[in-house]
């Protein structure tokens, strides 16, 4: 049997969708299938080609198509979900909840028609809800259905980590769990830089402050672009749980998984430390936590409960 590429379909053609779709090219993960509403036809294979013409520029061999067509993800080894209405100035995620369960729903029989065997990450907000929506929709493995929030949020602690003490992020380990919202749980205590523990380098008030800007980095963003939401960290998140699966790399990632009975939870979608590789979610890391952290851990999933309760309402 011949080798093939990969084939990897992005359902959404916004910013975060396409800049995506140009990343995994540009890492030739695979070739990638970009696909939209019947109305954002032409602007979908429009963006497409325009990035396919980066090909020979930028010296990778991926091939990038866009449709509006579901049959043309037939076959997908992953597919990666951000369709969804954007978050708007002053609109909590929660808001966001009945209107992308919709489109949830309805891309989500798509995949389980199109592409039953894949790997699924999702992104649309309010992603733990929306990754639980697609879970129970396409009926696939729980470990093969998969959210992105914990690599987004702990590279946003990562960033101003680094900023404040001058240091490179690369040298800046950290990790953070919970729902995506104002209710994650950045674990201070598992945070190093250079493999120093964070609370060595940092005064308390200072740490405080960081952990408050990563719980609303998302609302920063939005505010700043005055439309819109974040989609460049979000890409690069999603690309680099990807990479983890399909080069089977087996990385220790925050992701968004379905619990049961670990942390105490079941029947929940939460962020927790995951092992990421060939398998989608191979297990989940069960850390010892604090009575504080365990209780911060408790809101969270709380939060997480009651929007998943909005779900099952509708």
């Amino acid at each position: 049997m011949p080798f093939t590429r990969r084939k990897i379909a992005v359902i959404g053609a916004g910013f975060t969708g396409t800049t995506c779709a140009l990343m995994i090219a540009q890492k030739e993960l695979g070739d990638v299938v970009l696909v939209d509403i019947p109305s954002m036809e032409n602007p979908t294979k429009g963006k497409a080609l325009d990035m396919l013409e980066t090909s020979p520029v930028q010296k990778f061999d991926s091939n990038i198509t866009g449709t509006s067509s579901y049959e043309d993800i037939e076959g997908a080894d992953l597919i990666i979900i951000t369709a969804g209405i954007p978050r708007k100035p002053g609109m909590s995620r929660d808001e966001l909840v009945a209107t992308n369960a919709k489109i949830m729903k309805d891309v989500s029989e798509q995949v389980k028609q199109y592409a039953s065997e894949s790997y699924v990450l999702v992104l649309s907000n309010p992603v733990d809800a929306m990754t639980y929506v697609c879970y129970q929709t396409t009926g696939f493995p729980k470990n093969r259905v998969i959210g992105q929030s914990g690599v987004l949020d702990t590279s946003r602690f990562n960033t101003f980590v680094a900023q404040e003490l001058g240091v490179s992020v690369e040298d800046v380990t950290s990790f953070v769990l919970g729902g995506h919202g104002d209710s994650m749980v950045p674990l201070v205590r598992y945070s190093h830089a250079g493999g120093i523990p964070l609370d060595k380098l940092l005064p308390q008030e200072k740490i405080e402050e960081i952990v408050e800007r990563t719980r609303k980095g998302g609302g920063e963003i939005v505010h700043l672009l005055g439309e819109g939401s974040a989609y460049y960290a979000p890409a690069a998140s999603l690309v680099l749980m990807v990479e983890a699966i399909l080069k089977d790399k087996k990385r220790i990632l925050p992701s968004i998984a379905y619990l049961e009975g670990e942390y105490g939870y079941e029947n929940i979608y939460l962020g927790v430390p995951t092992i990421l590789g060939g398998n989608g979610i191979e297990s989940i890391i069960e850390l010892p936590l604090s009575n504080d952290e365990k209780g911060q851990l408790d809101y969270s999933a709380d939060a997480v409960k009651n929007v998943m309760a909005l779900v099952d309402s509708q």
